[in-house]
């Protein structure tokens, strides 16, 4: 359980870096100046949706043979690592518009929108299928969230203007890279 909720945070913290919802947290943070109920949206919004992707990953784990479902998640994340270099970029479009819903309500929606497909969402899926701790793959990953999230939105664009974003993304894919290949030679041996 403990390695479970340990990689699931800091493969999450990291991969988050440089992420659209990350600056998402920005623009909504500089547009509303609100960072408690922003922060409490992310929150939110993370727990529901991982959950979900969690709950994903463990019912794929009952439905495929665990040799071929090492071969699957070991090629998965390889394949997450390789995406890991592909920065985002939030586009115009998705800007955060006024709403009756409030700054908590707007940053739960978009949140949750933003991480569906997402790479995090993605890593949650494979993460609990590669883990039977459910539970700590969601806690993980919703605190590997919050670390790369929190700080975005409490500092503000000099936070991430100081982080050498396209080297976070490396280190990110040499996580992913790593756990795909320990998951491969487990499946090869």
């Amino acid at each position: 359980m403990n390695e479970a909720l340990l990689v699931s945070t800091g493969v999450v913290a990291l991969g988050e870096i440089g992420d659209k919802t990350q600056l998402l947290a920005l623009l909504l943070a500089a547009r509303y100046r609100r960072p408690w109920p922003i922060i409490a949206g992310i929150l939110v919004a993370t727990l529901a949706n991982h959950a979900a992707a969690g709950a994903v990953g463990a019912w794929i784990t009952r439905l495929i043979d665990p040799q071929w479902m090492r071969w699957i998640l070991g090629g998965a994340f390889i394949a997450v690592a390789l995406w890991m270099l592909v920065p985002d970029h939030v586009e115009a479009h998705d800007r955060p518009a006024r709403s009756r819903l409030g700054v908590f309500g707007i940053t739960t929606v978009a949140f949750f929108l933003a991480e569906m497909g997402d790479k995090t969402q993605v890593a949650t899926v494979m993460l609990a299928a590669r883990y039977e701790a459910l539970a700590a793959v969601i806690v993980g990953t919703t605190l590997g969230m919050m670390i790369a999230n929190v700080p975005a939105v409490l500092l503000g664009e000099q936070a991430v203007k100081r982080m050498p974003v396209a080297w976070v993304h490396r280190i990110a894919a040499v996580v992913f890279a790593a756990v795909g290949a320990a998951v491969l030679m487990g499946a090869a041996g």
